[in-house]
């Protein structure tokens, strides 16, 4: 298949059908995303048990004959003080994905984002100064709203640095790339290098 470079009316990019031209699979997308999230996740809530809280070694009444309900501990999770029901333990949230499922679903985001015309490809995207209304006019040229990523094939400083105040411009270099940052924003502009840069990896 071919890619029109943005910007250039003559200059098309060739790319693999069998990475770019893929079909939608969202089941594989929903699995690999969720698994993404999940691997974030801290897993390092910690509460106690009614065996770990300090304290309700002493019955705090006598079985019967006072009217009150039969009572073994002031650490039942009823009482004031007492441990948690069901307390929460540190884990891990990892879910298995193996290279294969998590390729493939790159393939089919980028391949998806190609048909609904919200993949640009440009020959290269730099500014020359780190200011934020300088990368602002660029976008505007190219009438592109404020979310977009836009990943390069090495990022520069100057790039970086006038990304920063844009809450919704997310600058990175295909490495740093992944499921959710490509599935979140509403436009992906690349650079061409970039691209192949993908193409490679996706074989």
């Amino acid at each position: 298949m071919e890619m029109q470079l943005i910007g250039s009316k003559k200059k098309k990019l060739d790319l693999s059908d069998d990475i770019f031209a893929c079909e939608y699979n969202e089941s594989l997308i929903h699995q690999v995303v969720t698994a993404f999230q999940a691997a974030g996740r801290a897993g390092t809530a910690a509460q106690k048990t009614r065996s770990e809280v300090s304290g309700g070694g002493i019955k705090p009444w006598r079985q019967k004959g006072t009217g009150r309900a039969r009572a073994g501990t002031t650490r039942s999770p009823i009482w004031r003080k007492g441990g948690v029901t069901f307390a929460a333990k540190p884990r891990s949230y990892e879910q298995k994905v193996n290279k294969k499922m998590y390729r493939g679903a790159i393939r089919s985001i980028l391949s998806e984002l190609i048909r609904l015309e919200r993949l640009m490809v440009v020959e290269s995207f730099s500014v020359d100064s780190p200011k934020t209304s300088n990368l602002l006019k660029q976008l505007a040229e190219l009438k592109i709203g404020n979310n977009v990523l836009i990943i390069s094939d090495s990022v520069d400083e100057n790039l970086y640095l006038a990304s920063r105040n844009l809450p919704y411009v997310d600058i990175r270099d295909v490495a740093a790339v992944d499921p959710v940052s490509l599935v979140r924003t509403e436009l992906v502009l690349i650079t061409a290098e970039a691209l192949k840069q993908f193409e490679e990896l996706l074989k």
